[in-house]
């Protein structure tokens, strides 16, 4: 049996194979160059991409800003606005100083001469220390350098001193000055009511007698109540009922 070619194909094989060697040549480095050029458009293009993806991360973080800032800014025209109120109302406290100092001033004099003449009518207990706070206050007055809300606040701190004196019970030790002899004794307080002295050892009792402004002697039998009542004080032992004599409040 005898097979034949096609008669097509039998010419393209011919034609194929007739091609010249530099044709087949030029046909390559064609393809190696579009090969070429297709890799350093690719490349571009990679490169395109990144960019791309850049500035689109750094147009978010722009936009993040964006938004920040004014928020940020919202909150300042706030504080701004907030802070402007505020130098308004110390300005017109300040025009208003001398007006409140010229009116304060006659009444915290009056308040530190009402103390004082008190401290000269009351029961003498912690006498110096008394004295002492009022004429820190004739001082702080005359100062300049300290506002009237100071000084008024100290004048008030120095009557809240005062009243707490009249619902509390002290002890103390101090000198005790009769007919020119001074003494150390320890001093027992009971409100405003009752002040009362006991000597070291224990022997000499005496009380405050305000109706007639001086020292008085007591009787043995009060020894016992004057030294519970100083244990009681410095909290040595329980609280109990003492019996002792006391200044009656004036009528």
């Amino acid at each position: 049996m005898v097979f034949r070619k096609p008669l097509g194909a039998a010419l393209m094989a011919v034609t194929l194979f007739s091609l010249p060697a530099v044709a087949v040549e030029d046909s390559l480095q064609q393809q190696e160059t579009i090969d070429k050029s297709a890799v350093t458009s690719q490349k571009r293009i990679d490169s395109l991409a990144d960019q791309t993806a850049d500035d689109l991360q750094n147009y978010r973080i722009a936009s993040q800003r964006l938004e920040s800032l004014t928020i940020y800014n919202q909150q300042m025209e706030k504080l701004i606005a907030s802070q402007k109120a505020e130098i308004s109302s110390i300005q017109k406290q300040t025009a208003e100083i001398d007006n409140i100092e010229t009116g304060a001033l006659p009444l915290m004099l009056k308040m530190t001469e009402t103390l004082e003449q008190l401290l000269a009518a009351d029961v003498p207990f912690l006498k110096e220390e008394r004295q002492d706070r009022v004429a820190n206050l004739r001082t702080l007055i005359d100062r300049a350098d300290v506002t009237a809300g100071e000084k008024y606040r100290r004048i008030m701190e120095a009557y809240l001193v005062e009243v707490e004196y009249g619902r509390t019970i002290e002890a103390y030790r101090g000198e005790l000055v009769i007919e020119n002899e001074a003494r150390t004794v320890d001093f027992l307080r009971i409100g405003r009511v009752g002040l009362f002295y006991q000597t070291l050892d224990g022997n000499e009792s005496g009380r405050w007698n305000n109706s007639r402004g001086a020292w008085e002697l007591l009787d043995s039998g009060y020894r016992t109540s004057v030294r519970d009542g100083l244990r009681i004080a410095r909290k040595q032992t329980p609280p109990e009922l003492l019996t002792l004599p006391v200044n009656a409040p004036a009528q």
